[in-house]
């Protein structure tokens, strides 16, 4: 086995596969087995007792992590004159529309996240074939279609996070880096289930919280107890 391997092996060994872990404890162990050379992205991995292919249980919106992920989140705006240079001015990475729309159009998806004013909506809208599959369609219920570029860019900025379930009521989404703060990690994994907690379907069964495990990029997963979520209900 490589070294690789016997790394990975003795992180995971220090994980109870049949254990559910209180979330700062889980936290600690996950920060104990991050080995990597480079600073890990922790995720989180939260399965919902929903069937997202009822539109009623389809879970989505956003979150702003208060210590952010660690990650410099990359954003687009599809955006023209003075919505452009506003943008522009709140830190967009990529700027324009007629430009933008022929390289994307071509298979460019370099970015994290798509903003769009709504009267440009209709031309986003036909690039749906390349955004769609990728997550990178902008959507009013994401506040990510809007004339109001500068706050949700600054927001984004920030560490603000769309999420939706995927077709397994999964939803996937980074919580931090190793190098932060255990309590920050705490205050970050909290903030994402009080928002999916506020966002239960009326239709939802329970256990709306099935499943919660945390992994380190180059460690195994952790399961959590889901005691402390049920109680966010």
């Amino acid at each position: 086995m490589g070294k690789r391997g016997k790394k990975y092996e003795a992180a995971n060994s220090k994980v109870d596969p049949a254990a559910r872990y209180e979330l700062g404890e889980a936290i600690s162990l996950i920060k104990e087995m991050a080995y990597a050379k480079f600073d890990e992205s922790i995720d989180a991995a939260i399965r919902l007792n929903v069937n997202p292919r009822h539109a009623d249980q389809m879970v989505r919106g956003a979150v702003s992590l208060p210590n952010g992920t660690g990650k410099d989140t990359t954003v687009l705006v599809f955006a023209k004159g003075e919505k452009a240079s506003e943008a522009e001015a709140a830190g967009a990475d990529f700027v324009g529309a007629d430009e933008l729309f022929d390289r994307v159009n071509d298979g460019w998806t370099d970015w994290d996240v798509t903003v769009a004013t709504p009267d440009l909506m209709g031309q986003v809208g036909r690039l749906g074939r390349v955004l769609g599959p990728r997550g990178l369609m902008p959507s009013p219920k994401a506040g990510t279609v809007t004339f109001d570029v500068a706050d949700i860019v600054k927001k984004l900025k920030a560490g603000r996070l769309e999420f939706r379930v995927d077709k397994a009521g999964i939803v996937h989404i980074p919580v931090g880096r190793a190098s932060f703060e255990a309590d920050a990690l705490v205050e970050n994994v909290t903030a994402l289930i009080e928002n999916l907690a506020r966002l239960k379907p009326a239709s939802a069964k329970a256990p709306y919280f099935k499943t919660i495990a945390l992994s380190a990029t180059m460690s195994p997963s952790i399961k959590l107890d889901t005691s402390f979520a049920r109680d966010m209900l």
